[in-house]
């Protein structure tokens, strides 16, 4: 199996771990002498499997991420912290430029008026420089993913 065939294996079982826990509290008490839709056990017994499944995926894609080399002695798992940083710092330069950019209307003069206290070009303009970085790092680890085989 590969890398990437697993992450979306993963994702599976994250999304059913949630349809399983919503189902199972939507089943936990019913009114006295009723039956409920579904056997809150056989429900908690699915998710525990499911639960198991996840963690092995899990254990094995992060030992296939630290075991991989990804380029300039980097293995993908420094290469995914460094597109995690990436993401973290374009949000903050798009947050801030939208934060900074001024739309207000003044309807009189004794009303606050407010002026911005960095460079909305800048800001955006290294905003899209990380979004590029971003793509362009994340590109690369889908087209590794596609190609590591999964760790036992």
């Amino acid at each position: 199996m590969k890398l990437a065939e697993a992450l979306i294996l993963r994702a599976d079982c994250q999304k059913r771990l949630e349809q399983l826990k919503a189902r199972v509290i939507r089943n936990a008490k019913v009114q006295e002498g009723d039956q409920p839709a579904e056997e809150p056990q056989a429900l908690l017994a699915e998710a525990e499997r499911v639960s198991r499944e996840l963690a092995d995926l899990v254990k094995r894609v992060n030992r296939t991420n630290s075991a991989t080399a990804f380029g300039d002695g980097l293995s993908l798992s420094d290469a995914l912290a460094e597109r995690d940083a990436l993401g973290l710092r374009f949000r903050l330069y798009s947050e801030l430029a939208q934060a900074a950019s001024i739309s207000q209307d003044r309807y009189s003069r004794s009303e606050v008026k407010y002026v911005s206290a960095v460079s909305v070009a800048d800001a955006q303009k290294r905003a899209d420089e990380l979004a590029r970085e971003y793509r362009t790092l994340d590109a690369r680890i889908q087209e590794l993913n596609w190609q590591v085989d999964l760790s036992e």
